[in-house]
């Protein structure tokens, strides 16, 4: 603003025309566009290229936990112009009303998107317009192949649910240990599509059914915890584990690293399995949006986003990436479910508060054992 000034005391036509190219500059170096994405979640690479050939000036922060990123949202001035929700935090923040809408008309690259997972993730965002989808994964069965098959023998059904749903299989099971997510909003949708029932369910009565599933087969459970499943998979202290298909592609490798001779491996169930996802959404307190929608469109270039599955385990949405990801997940129907396997998947959505409160009693009833 001084040089501005200076520039007044000039003559009148040269100062409206240096004044006007100034102004222009300063616009130019005040673009910026601040973020807020899970720790570890990103290929470094990405956000430097962007900075670097847009000359947007970026702030990069991270959480660790929804409810962190919930917290600031929901105060309605978040502080940032980009986030990342899972779905079912996605689902409940869109009916908040803390998002604003996506203009597509500045987001060319969505043509990109794989339209099979976009209409399931419409179960979350009606009609796709909130949210670009980042990366996905599903809850499935993780196994050492070799205890397994020690235990059942060469046709244990480590394709389906019955592998732990079924007494006889998951009673032998036990003496090489069996684990699950310590997450009823995970486990019991399972239970419930495995029952023939709606995984999203808001019947009572239908958590009677899934907790008695449950207890039936709970003595034969380890524990429940969602971390210390992966390092004891990797390290041969359990055989098998329902979690994250990106966790065992991870701990699957650690394993070979350590070069214990341990071997992880992991099936998408026949029967179908929980599909969840995480997206990049605009908040409605977002100062910066036009550099946002800049930056989602960048990430919807199948180049950019193919190197960011690549560097993190996990299969994103871009059906025009996918070919330039790399074989260990691109080619594995377990990781990236086939557009057939698809048909199976469903997404999880936020329970009423009455029904969330009997999930959780039918949990800890489940967790306890009585």
């Amino acid at each position: 603003m001084n040089k501005l000034h200076q520039l007044i005391a000039t003559t009148l036509c040269g100062a409206t025309l240096l004044a006007g190219a100034t102004q222009a500059q300063a616009a130019d170096q005040q673009r910026e566009l601040r973020v807020y994405n899970w720790a570890d979640y990103m290929l470094p690479a990405v956000p430097k290229d962007f900075q670097k050939n847009s000359g947007i000036q970026l702030t990069w922060d991270v959480f660790d936990t929804n409810e962190s990123l919930e917290a600031k949202l929901l105060t309605g001035n978040s502080g940032y112009d980009l986030v990342v929700p899972t779905n079912t935090f996605l689902d409940t923040q869109i009916k908040a009303g803390v998002f604003q809408k996506l203009d597509k008309s500045k987001l060319p690259n969505w043509q990109h998107l794989d339209p099979g997972l976009l209409e399931l993730m419409t179960a979350n965002d009606p009609g796709n317009q909130y949210a670009v989808p980042y990366m996905y994964g599903t809850v499935l069965i993780g196994f050492n192949p070799a205890k397994v098959k020690a235990v059942l023998g060469e046709d244990a059904p480590v394709d389906s649910w019955d592998l732990i749903f079924k007494e006889e299989n998951i009673s032998k099971l036990k003496q090489c240990g069996v684990a699950m997510l310590d997450s009823p909003g995970d486990i019991l949708p399972i239970a419930l599509h495995y029952l023939g029932l709606d995984p999203n369910s808001a019947k009572p009565e239908d958590y009677t059914k899934a907790g008695e599933l449950m207890l039936k087969i709970r003595p034969y459970v380890a524990y429940f915890h969602s971390a210390k499943y992966m390092t004891d998979i990797a390290n041969g202290d359990i055989c098998v584990a329902i979690g994250y298909s990106g966790s065992f592609y991870q701990f699957a490798n650690r394993a070979k690293e350590a070069g214990n001779g341990v071997v992880v491996d992991w099936r998408l169930p026949k029967e179908g399995a929980p599909l969840w996802y995480d997206s990049f959404a605009i908040p409605k307190s977002a100062k910066n949006v036009a550099e946002a929608h800049e930056f989602l469109n960048n990430l919807l270039e199948p180049k950019v986003v193919a190197p960011i599955s690549d560097f993190l385990g996990y299969p994103n949405p871009n059906r025009d990436a996918m070919p330039l990801v790399g074989t260990e997940i691109r080619d594995n129907p377990n990781l990236t479910p086939t557009a057939e396997a698809q048909k199976t998947l469903y997404v999880l959505q936020p329970l009423p508060q009455k029904i969330e409160r009997v999930r959780t009693r039918t949990w800890s009833k489940i967790k306890t054992g009585s």
